[in-house]
């Protein structure tokens, strides 16, 4: 291992966000103040607070960061985790500050977490909890829906998201667009369909556009299209289960490989990932899995031998102990921060390609912001044109049944007059959207010589945005 890889392997998630932004920063001509200014974390704030958990008070560590205000309001998930520090809190605010920045979603990176287990908690305590921090967040004014808007992430879900909403119409009863003060709530309680599947159905679009170029492909010894492609799946939660189905019922693609804290199972043949899910629902465990083999431990995902490794769990999985032994093609990163800085330079000398995380995971604050301009508009997307865009489709057929003597039947009749239902417009935005930024990053890694990833082309084209945004307020001449 050469000097600047040991230092690197020793970089904490904060750093190693950093020392990526510092790789692309040489290559965007922005002035060092500005660049500096970008980099910062604007606002950190660190709380204690008791809560009473049976007949004894716990006293709660929790955290939210914002990033930059270079728009506002700031955005981020909340993480309930036994392993939530300062370091990391920051770090992923400022992923979310680049990330919404690469999907031109108008907002400043934020992020929070609460240092918990939420396996260790009953539902009504984590209620308890979950009321407390949204009042810590009130007081200090660091939620609202046109200052701070957070949203579900590692341990937390609607369920959360909409204790903080009725927590904050307590103390903000009056206000008329209080609804988007957090985004990934149940959907009624004014969140939007297509949030659960959100981030898992952004991997699959960024996937299957990263598999649709030839040369990209070529290098790498694969074909185009997703269509028996071998997946492995670190990660079972929300984002690796949706991933999973929807590249396999959408995709075609073959889950070979999942893991998750229990172990990891293997078929070469493919894993039917609902009917895993099911079984894990009614065995506790994706182990002995009808049909799979069982690994003998959990990380050997990693290693797996297949076309495409979708770390889905939780940062620094692969190291530059593990990196050497990483098979995968393509590496499509699902979680924040997999893999750490000096794995990185192990696995772009092998030729994989990394798609990263500030992108790849996207999808969800790309709802999210549907969610939030559905809450400030106060109305469904697709209530106003459904039934116009419908009868316009119907009288189109009846013309053309008119005009070639033929009758379309019913089943091909109700596909070609349906109007757009409010999920089939998310998942058509998130589609735009994910395609759209996947072609701005290539442009930019194809363009520059000097970059060799797509993480550096990611991070040039966000810092190019945040940088027009700071020039045009005229802070920096």
């Amino acid at each position: 291992m050469s000097k600047t890889t040991e230092a690197h392997a020793q970089l904490s998630f904060f750093e190693s966000v950093n020392r990526n932004f510092d790789r692309a920063a040489v290559h965007t001509g922005l002035p060092k103040g500005l660049l500096a200014q970008i980099k910062a974390c604007n606002a950190v704030y660190q709380v204690r607070f008791p809560v009473k958990i049976g007949n004894e008070y716990q006293v709660i560590e929790a955290y939210r960061v914002q990033h930059s205000h270079h728009r506002l309001p700031t955005k981020g998930g909340i993480r309930y985790s036994q392993k939530v520090n300062q370091d990391e809190v920051m770090a992923l605010a400022s992923l979310m500050t680049y990330k919404c920045a690469i999907v031109d979603v108008p907002f400043g990176g934020a992020k929070g977490g609460v240092k918990i287990s939420p396996r260790s908690y009953t539902p009504a305590q984590l209620q308890k909890i979950t009321r407390r921090y949204t009042t810590e967040l009130i007081r200090k004014n660091f939620i609202g829906p046109g200052i701070d808007v957070p949203a579900p992430d590692y341990g937390t879900g609607a369920r959360e998201m909409g204790w903080i909403l009725d927590t904050y119409l307590t103390f903000k009863g009056g206000e008329i667009d209080a609804a988007g003060c957090v985004t990934g709530k149940p959907v009624n309680q004014n969140g939007i369909r297509g949030r659960t599947e959100a981030t898992g159905r952004g991997v699959f679009y960024a996937l299957r556009e990263a598999l649709s170029y030839k040369d990209d492909m070529d290098k790498l010894g694969l074909t185009t299209g997703m269509e028996g492609k071998r997946i492995a799946i670190q990660g079972l939660g929300n984002v690796g289960y949706h991933t999973g189905i929807i590249c396999q019922e959408e995709g075609g693609a073959l889950i070979t490989c999942v893991a998750e804290y229990e172990g990891a199972i293997f078929n070469p043949k493919g894993l039917d990932i609902k009917a895993l899910a099911k079984h894990r629902k009614e065995t506790g465990s994706i182990l002995d899995f009808p049909g799979a083999k069982n690994l003998t431990g959990r990380k050997d995902v990693l290693e797996i031998d297949c076309d495409v490794l979708i770390p889905a769990a939780l940062e620094n999985q692969i190291r530059v102990d593990n990196a050497p032994r990483v098979k995968a093609k393509i590496i499509a990163e699902a979680a924040n921060g997999p893999i750490t800085a000096a794995a990185e330079e192990i696995l772009i000398e092998k030729g994989i390609l990394i798609i990263p995380d500030m992108y790849c995971n996207a999808g969800g604050v790309t709802v999210s912001y549907f969610e939030w301009l559905k809450n400030l508009s106060h109305m469904r997307f697709g209530r106003m044109e459904k039934r116009f865009d419908q009868n316009t489709y119907h009288n189109l057929v009846a013309l053309v049944e008119r005009l070639t003597g033929k009758t379309i039947d019913n089943k091909e009749r109700a596909l070609l007059t349906k109007g757009a239902d409010e999920i089939d417009l998310v998942r058509s935005g998130l589609e735009e959207t994910m395609v759209t930024s996947y072609n701005e990053i290539r442009k930019v890694y194809k363009r520059k010589k000097a970059v060799q990833d797509l993480r550096t082309a990611a991070f040039i084209n966000a810092l190019g945005k945040i940088g027009s945004d700071y020039l045009a307020l005229g802070i920096f001449p």
